[in-house]
């Protein structure tokens, strides 16, 4: 029985670090970003919040799909699957 073993993330941006900070830092600068935005220009909380709650439950979900597809390529590595 395969015990399943989290892959840290400071493996992910060792080994894709262009498209790992795409998928954290980008959605985060934007949601925080945003929030200042909303609070400068007096737009409403609920709508600069909401776009916060969207983005970062977006980077969580890229990076799930992100850490996903490097287990899958590094399995293929190990077992000469190169596709």
């Amino acid at each position: 029985m395969s015990v399943r073993r989290p892959l840290p993330l400071v493996e992910l941006f060792r080994a894709t670090p262009a498209k790992s900070s795409l998928l954290t830092l980008a959605p985060l600068a934007l949601a925080f970003g945003q929030l200042c935005n909303s609070y400068v220009n007096g737009v409403s909380p609920a709508v600069s919040i909401g776009f916060a709650v969207v983005m970062v439950g977006f980077a969580v979900v890229a990076m799930g799909h992100h850490a996903a597809e490097y287990r899958i390529r590094r399995l293929e590595a190990e077992h000469g699957l190169d596709v």
